[in-house]
């Protein structure tokens, strides 16, 4: 059973193996109304490591937002959503696709395994900012998340 607490920043895992696009977005999260935690993982491996909380991530907070790219090394993306939803303690964090795939199939299958959204990492500068802005407005602002999960309770 999971209890949770509130909590005045959000922490948002950014699992990206494109250092130019966490770039973007942490700069285009930089003024944002909320104050949160970005960190950032590079592999899929590292996202579930973070995620468990094991070897150098063994003092992280779990995250309240993952944002998450389909084509990581060391492990895919649908792997990483695949475990997260069907971990009893990590299945409620939000996870919002964002990638470079249009694909009708990857949309459903991200659905499928039960994802939050998906969105098309547009390849525009100024339409990149913007899509990082709308996820902003809509998970920083507009709904409400599970502040702090405790995983021992």
């Amino acid at each position: 059973m999971s209890i949770f607490k509130t909590q005045q920043s959000i922490n948002i895992l950014v699992c990206e193996d494109n250092l130019g696009d966490v770039y973007i977005i942490r700069n285009s999260l930089q003024n944002s109304l909320r104050k949160y935690n970005l960190d950032h993982v590079a592999n899929g491996e590292a996202a579930m490591n973070y995620l468990n909380q094991t070897g150098a991530y063994e003092s992280v907070s779990r995250p309240d937002l993952i944002l998450l790219d389909l084509n990581l090394p060391k492990k895919p993306g649908f792997e990483v959503l695949r475990e997260v939803k069907t971990h009893p303690d990590l299945k409620v964090i939000p996870v919002v696709i964002l990638t470079s795939s249009k694909s009708e199939q990857d949309i459903v299958k991200s659905y499928e395994l039960y994802s939050s959204g998906f969105v098309t990492k547009p390849s525009d500068f100024d339409e990149f900012v913007s899509a990082i802005h709308k996820i902003e407005n809509f998970w920083l602002n507009l709904v409400q998340l599970p502040s702090k999960l405790s995983p021992n309770t």
